[in-house]
């Protein structure tokens, strides 16, 4: 009950144990269980290195295979812990968890996704954590409905973060998660490093065994089922019958790396597509396209058609989830519906046709994504949501901002009571 106790008196256990450690900032420790490097930990490395300082002091934890990743990434001052947790979740892990969470008097836990946040909220929160977090990049689309397990866990979660619009309203409606606790704060790139005019390093087609003149499809995802590539794939002679140079390049890993390679050779058409892998610098591969295709049947909302339109380079995307908010059909791109070879097809030859109507539309699309969303509206509007949160558990705010909008923190009844119960166990 320490937490109630907390909120009345305006003067909480954390708040004495920080001023104990001459360090007032709040410290903010953000967690997944991912061991991929894909949009969301880009997401999260975004907000590592642009968090004030004079407020927050940031961690990370995170497995060792994805830390590993990260490395050459990571802000020098940020404090890391890794570890991965799995079902059933094993007791050594859970316990490394917690003590770095008490050891380090976290005062918020933000996990990102809901597999993160499952394993994460409940032990942040039986270690009394003062505030738990999750960011959802997007609806789970295998997950085939079944959300008991998503509001139950949400017992132990005080805010969402949604990356999208689309992804807020799925949220609400689909999962039955309480509005209140839902606040809509885009994903975002660092659109300083886009230079719309930045040349394609040289030689790099030759590379790849194509010519210099051959149009370049890119797309830039991982190889999972999510991403919809080999939908691409099945596209590609249809598109080849119109644009034989054209050529496919995916940029990434992933599981189906060998599945994708056999549809290739199956559809006879390995001379036009390569697989490079992940490549630590996208631009490069933006600055060499001449499209790039996000064939996806679900985003959040797509770091990667922020980045290639940042790029001035025109993108074809399905319209699912968040994708539309940035890729706005006839103005900024084009958009087909999910999982259907010809229609992407026929929007690929479409661009392809006419390449300065593309680019027009890619400069228009340059402009969207710098007004909305850039790296600072998104740390801002993060910073804001953290700060609030932080005075209504100090006891200090009553109404939310505009931009972080939702109610106090309920005290959950139901979980409380469960925790007493196991404390007399």
């Amino acid at each position: 009950m320490k937490r109630r106790a907390a909120r009345q008196s305006g003067s909480p256990v954390k708040s004495a144990h920080r001023s104990q450690m001459n360090d007032k900032r709040i410290s903010v420790a953000y967690f997944t269980n991912a061991q991929i490097r894909g949009g969301a930990e880009e997401h999260i490395l975004t907000l590592l290195e642009h968090l004030d300082r004079q407020r927050f002091l940031p961690h990370l934890i995170a497995p060792p295979a994805l830390i590993e990743k990260l490395q050459s990434d990571l802000p020098a001052d940020v404090i890391v812990l890794p570890v991965f947790l799995e079902l059933p979740i094993q007791l050594a892990a859970a316990w490394k968890l917690a003590r770095f969470l008490r050891e380090k008097q976290i005062d918020i836990l933000h996990s990102h996704h809901f597999r993160s946040s499952l394993m994460a909220s409940p032990i942040g929160w039986f270690c009394r954590v003062p505030i738990t977090m999750e960011t959802s990049h997007g609806r789970e689309l295998w997950r085939k409905g079944r959300f008991f397990i998503d509001r139950f866990a949400g017992l132990f979660v005080d805010h969402y973060i949604a990356v999208s619009r689309s992804t807020a309203e799925w949220l609400i409606q689909q999962k039955g998660l309480p509005a209140s606790k839902i606040h809509v704060i885009c994903s975002a790139s660092d659109m300083r490093r886009f230079d719309p005019l930045r040349p394609a390093p040289p030689g790099v087609k030759l590379g790849l065994g194509f010519n210099e003149c051959d149009p370049v499809l890119l797309v830039a995802g991982r190889l999972e089922p999510q991403k919809g590539h080999r939908v691409l794939l099945d596209a590609m002679p249809l598109i080849l019958q119109e644009f034989p140079q054209a050529r496919l390049v995916c940029v990434s890993t992933g599981s189906l790396k060998s599945e994708l390679e056999k549809r290739v050779a199956d559809l006879g058409i390995s001379d036009s597509v390569r697989f490079v892998g992940y490549q630590p610098d996208i631009r490069d591969w933006w600055a060499l396209a001449d499209l790039s295709v996000l064939p996806s049947f679900y985003e959040g909302l797509p770091l990667s058609a922020i980045e290639s339109l940042a790029m001035e380079c025109p993108i074809v995307a399905t319209a699912v989830d968040g994708t539309p908010e940035v890729v706005l059909n006839e103005k900024t791109g084009l958009t087909v519906p999910p999982g259907d070879p010809k229609s992407l097809a026929s929007a690929i030859c479409r661009t392809l046709r006419d390449p300065d109507w593309a680019k027009q539309m890619a400069r228009a699309g340059r402009q969207h994504v710098l007004n909305e969303f850039s790296i600072e509206t998104l740390v801002k509007k993060t910073q804001q949501l953290y700060l609030h949160a932080w005075d209504r558990y100090l006891g200090t705010a009553d109404l939310a901002p505009a931009s972080a909008r939702g109610p106090s923190i309920p005290e959950r009844e139901d979980v409380t009571r469960f925790r007493v119960a196991v404390q007399k166990d």
